[in-house]
């Protein structure tokens, strides 16, 4: 086991190596190593936006993977994600009301903005739940249509903050609509890391429990796993991650998605490779798809939110057209 562990883990640390120097190469303007030392403006352009912007999806990335590969343990549902389970858009109504209060201040050296949508994602996920179980008995139909739902409802609350607040706290709340990784400076991506990184730790370290209750929760129950408390923290920290990722980078969707299933189709089942494999191959997904973004138009980008809706959303309908098959036989 531990074999294929790091087998998986250097063949997808390769990936996210070759992604990186894609990220770092690709932009509306060539920047050579021999310029990084001669020019002081493209030493300028590469280290405080450039950098800092691949550093953001590679975090990001990461991040939503993870947290898919989790939600997906958990309710046992192929089709979860943070976006489709309404996490993300409970986190961009938590930033948005933010943003429109205007709380710039931070809490114990925690943006406050990273407060309220990690607020607003764990409102969203527990009333996910709350719909969707029925007794003991999480219904994976009740808890696609409750995130649906969830998701309607936390659009339809950030447009009428938007409407309500002022004009430019309306645009920067568009911003978080369609999904941006614009950042200056390292600052950002620091204050991220000092929550996520031990929240990711937290996940890693309940992956044998979550690879027991992806199979049932009285198995995982027989077999000495405390399915309450692995839940609630499995959950909390699902809900941090995302209110931050989604604080900074707006509401990304079905990177959740996409990255644990071909992380299970590449490596196999299990979380103790899926969830390490999803925070790599997340990082690496997102810095290509931003990439693109940056390219795919002659002048100009799209919102990197656009381009992972694209490759998303025919993936998530193939995946529930498949598992309607399945459920058939």
């Amino acid at each position: 086991m531990r074999g294929r562990v790091l087998k998986a883990l250097a063949i997808l640390t390769l990936v996210l190596l070759v992604s990186i120097a894609i990220g770092l190469a690709v932009g509306s303007q060539r920047i050579t190593p021999a310029q990084l030392f001669a020019d002081s403006f493209s030493r300028a352009l590469f280290f405080r936006l450039r950098l800092p912007r691949v550093l953001l999806g590679l975090v990001i990335g990461a991040s939503l993977a993870i947290s898919g590969g989790t939600l997906q343990a958990l309710f046992r549902n192929p089709l979860a994600d943070p976006f489709t389970l309404g996490v993300s858009g409970g986190g961009a109504l938590g930033a948005s009301i933010a943003i429109a209060l205007g709380w710039s201040a931070q809490l114990a050296g925690v943006p406050l903005v990273f407060v309220a949508a990690f607020a607003g994602a764990m409102l969203a996920v527990s009333v996910v739940r709350l719909i969707a179980r029925t007794g003991a008995v999480v219904m994976p139909g009740a808890l696609l249509l409750s995130g649906v739902a969830v998701n309607l409802i936390a659009a339809a609350a950030v447009l009428t903050v938007e409407y309500l607040t002022d004009p430019s706290s309306a645009l920067r709340i568009l911003r978080w609509l369609t999904g941006s990784l614009d950042v200056v400076g390292l600052t950002p991506i620091r204050n991220m890391l000092l929550v996520l990184v031990p929240a990711w730790i937290g996940l890693l370290a309940l992956s044998r429990q979550l690879n027991l209750l992806a199979i049932d929760e009285d198995t995982a129950a027989t077999l000495g796993v405390n399915v309450r408390r692995c839940e609630t923290i499995a959950h909390a920290l699902c809900a941090l991650i995302v209110g931050v990722t989604v604080s900074a980078g707006g509401a990304i969707g079905f990177v959740g998605l996409i990255v644990p299933h071909t992380v299970r189709m590449l490596f196999g089942e299990d979380l103790r490779i899926v969830l390490p494999g999803s925070l790599l191959l997340g990082a690496a997904f997102l810095i290509l798809a931003d990439a693109l973004a940056r390219t795919v138009l002659p002048s100009g980008e799209l919102p990197v939110g656009a381009i992972t809706g694209l490759l998303g959303g025919p993936a998530f309908l193939w995946l529930l057209r498949r598992r309607q098959q399945y459920s058939a036989l």
